[in-house]
């Protein structure tokens, strides 16, 4: 009887740091860059900012709430890697962004296609029509558990 309760345990817990890697294999602390690159008389630029990936849910803010310059990436990273992000913002100038309407302050956002591995990611900006739109892409770089920690 001890034998009969006793192998299954052993096996669950064998088992357990398998189940519970790969329900975290993407959390962590990320370093993301956004780069748009100029078009027409519009600049590029280039964002860095950290991301945080917590139960497979990404989040990255830069700048303050409701300010010009803000911007907020998050999306669910689904198990194979592949991810449907949201970039939501304040346009800081207009030099910066393009359309008729975009002003400094008023709020834009876009969708963003990305594909996750291990320790690194990389995405694309949906253009949209592609008339207004521009070819910006992401990339993500996980940071080793020693950076999640404050190096300690």
């Amino acid at each position: 009887m001890a034998k009969t309760v006793l192998l299954p345990m052993v096996c669950a817990l064998l088992l357990l740091p398998g189940v519970l890697l790969s329900q975290e294999r993407f959390d962590g602390n990320w370093l993301t860059k956004l780069t748009c690159p100029p078009k027409g008389s519009t600049e590029g630029y280039t964002l860095r900012f950290t991301s945080v990936i917590l139960n497979s849910n990404l989040r990255g803010e830069r700048g303050t709430a409701g300010e010009p310059g803000y911007l907020l990436l998050e999306g669910k990273i689904a198990k194979d890697g592949s991810a449907k992000l949201s970039v939501n913002g304040v346009v800081s100038s207009r030099k910066y962004a393009r359309g008729v309407f975009a002003h400094k302050g008023e709020d834009y956002s876009y969708d963003v296609k990305a594909e996750f591995k291990e320790t690194e990611g990389t995405g694309t900006k949906n253009e949209g029509l592609g008339i207004v739109g521009r070819a910006c892409t992401v990339d993500f770089v996980k940071q080793a558990a020693a950076s999640q920690a404050g190096g300690r």
